[in-house]
């Protein structure tokens, strides 16, 4: 049976973390996780990067007081600017961050056009230069912001023509020039609806949750790790309020 300290701890600045939490769920039915989003301090991806450093640490802290067996930080501004240091302040805990999925990306198109749509401290960090110079020489690759995105899907909206305006806003660019579009952001995909909507049904795209998802299930097993049920979702949220934690579950069953 689980244990008390046998939870996988999926940490977001907000909801976002919910797309990597659903292909948890789905890859990992006999575990328990819990969810914490640190919707009061969102959006993360205009902070400063000491300032996300900062928010992850507090928050992981917390989380740790409920007994974690792993850590998915499902947020990719907050694994682009926390994840060394979490991995170097807890060594024996198995640390799984999020990247955008541009390896795929390249994969599925050599030579192709490719936008990496993504919060600003995503964007800056060293961490995403690294991974952009592994393929902008095969391919030709567009680093696209995105604000105001997280604010409406942390409110609820990221299927509504208010996002969807928003959207065809950031994306007028790049609409009839984009091969695939990596959604470098865990709450981009809570969006993708729209997002289709903009670019049309061509555009290929592709987000890390799922190989998150396989890389926490490859530790795990490996470690020996593995739940044996019942599944569970704890949900937790900094933001204190009963919609904050509807609206998680609601998109958690979208």
């Amino acid at each position: 049976m689980n244990r008390k300290e046998d939870y996988i701890g999926v940490f977001d600045s907000g909801v976002g973390g919910i797309s990597v939490l659903r292909h948890l769920r789905k890859l990992l039915p006999n575990e328990r996780f819990l969810y914490y989003g640190d919707s009061a301090n969102a959006p993360y991806g205009r902070c400063t990067t000491a300032d996300v450093q900062k928010l992850t640490l507090t928050a992981v802290e917390k989380m740790l007081e409920f007994g974690l067996k792993a850590l998915v930080v499902a947020c990719n501004t907050a694994t682009a600017a926390a994840i060394q240091e979490l991995r170097q302040r807890y060594p024996d805990l198995i640390v799984i961050g999020i990247e955008p999925a541009l390896k795929p990306a390249a994969d599925q198109f050599p030579g192709g056009r490719i936008g990496v749509m993504a919060t600003e401290v995503t964007l800056r960090e060293d961490k995403f230069d690294n991974l952009l110079h592994r393929f902008d020489a095969e391919t030709t690759v567009f680093k696209i912001g995105a604000p105001g995105l997280v604010e409406l899907v942390e409110s609820g909206k990221g299927d509504s023509g208010e996002a969807e305006a928003l959207l065809f806003e950031i994306l007028r660019p790049y609409v009839g020039k984009l091969d695939a579009l990596v959604l470098g952001c865990t709450h981009y995909p809570l969006a993708a609806k729209a997002i289709r909507r903009v670019l049309g049904p061509r555009v290929v795209l592709l987000d890390g949750g799922e190989g998150t998802a396989r890389e926490t299930r490859r530790r795990l097993e490996n470690a020996g790790l593995l739940g044996d049920g019942p599944g569970h979702i704890l949900w937790k949220n900094s933001g204190k309020n009963e919609e904050i934690i509807a609206l998680c579950e609601a998109l958690l069953n979208t």
